[in-house]
């Protein structure tokens, strides 16, 4: 194990050197010029210039690329010669737009993006691994149907659809449920866990529609193919109640490509839930990426753009450590 993990420690920091580059490079060859956004209105040419090397764009791409990453692993001096300041490790370098660190960026925004998830993570793992269980046990009735027909309308629905139905329905007309603020981060603040709660049950809802749909429907197929195997047949054969046949043995062995899913979800969903952080306001990681690639902010791009590739590739290696504890088959593989 401890092998295993050297090797993917080894290979995630080389992906996400490739990633880093790749949005680099994309970033340089696009069409806006982050000087001239930086500078503002009525900006004369050699203001631009001026903000071009204030930014330290004037210098080759090579140079600036290896001046970016060098921060990642030490401190670094930012800004234009002369008036450059010390940002410490790790220096994510400043904000384009309002020349503050991206750090604290980061650290304003990520606190609204986990519990966006928290709360959507463990919604839709309930609703999805529960119900799709439960209609695999009642095959071909009634349930098993009803099921699987709301997970069919479920994950044909876009997020911008459901959330906007919810806004409509539950805060414009019933007015039982307010509007997402922007100034409750945790259920440790102000307004308390309710308030936290009530705050951010829509778009928890908004997003276990889609994905707890997705695992109703894994999870009863595998659910299926796993009651066919011989060992549940051995199990059963063995006079084990249904209850142990069921969850011992059969929902462990079911439920691994879940916990495949679910590991890339929790990746994709810290890295920011940018559907969701934009119909309901709420200024995550999701919201504040949207801004950064609009203004072409490159050091907050950047910096949200390798977070969310180090969060999926973490999960990707959680799930596979998990692998072994969940199923003994990968043990005896």
């Amino acid at each position: 194990m401890a092998g295993f993990l050297l090797r993917r420690f080894a290979a995630m920091i080389a992906l996400l050197v490739v990633i880093s580059f790749v949005t680099f490079s994309l970033f340089q060859l696009g069409p806006a010029d982050p000087a001239a956004a930086a500078c503002g209105q009525e900006c004369t040419p050699d203001r631009i210039a001026e903000a071009r090397v204030a930014l330290g764009l004037d210098k080759p791409f090579l140079v600036q690329y290896v001046d970016y990453m060098s921060g990642l692993v030490g401190s670094r001096m930012v800004g234009a010669p002369g008036a450059d300041t010390l940002c410490s490790w790790p220096c994510m370098g400043k904000s384009f737009q309002t020349n503050e660190d991206v750090t604290t960026i980061i650290e304003r925004a990520l606190p609204y993006t986990l519990s966006v998830a928290s709360g959507a993570i463990v919604l839709w793992t309930v609703a999805g691994v529960g119900l799709g269980l439960l209609a695999a046990l009642r095959k071909n009735r009634f349930t098993d149907k009803l099921i699987v027909g709301a997970a069919s309308i479920g994950v044909s629905l876009p997020i911008p659809v459901t959330g906007l139905l919810l806004l409509l329905f539950f805060v414009s007309t019933l007015n039982v449920l307010p509007f997402t603020t922007n100034d409750i981060a945790s259920p440790f603040g102000a307004a308390g866990p309710g308030g936290w709660f009530l705050n951010y049950l829509l778009p928890w809802v908004a997003l276990a529609v889609l994905f707890s749909a997705q695992y109703i429907r894994v999870t009863r197929g595998n659910m299926l193919e796993t009651f066919g195997e011989d060992f549940m047949r051995t199990a059963r054969s063995k006079g084990l109640s249904r209850r142990n046949i069921v969850f011992r043995h059969g929902a462990r062995a079911g439920i691994t490509p879940v916990v495949t899913m679910l590991g890339l979800d929790i990746g994709l969903l810290l890295g920011g839930a940018v559907l969701t952080e934009q119909i309901f306001s709420v200024p995550g990681i999701g919201f504040t990426a949207v801004r950064a690639a609009q203004a072409g902010d490159l050091p907050v791009t950047m910096a949200i753009t390798m977070m969310a590739a180090f969060f999926i590739i973490v999960a990707n290696v959680v799930v596979d450590a998990a692998y072994a504890v969940i199923d003994p088959r990968v043990r005896v593989a």
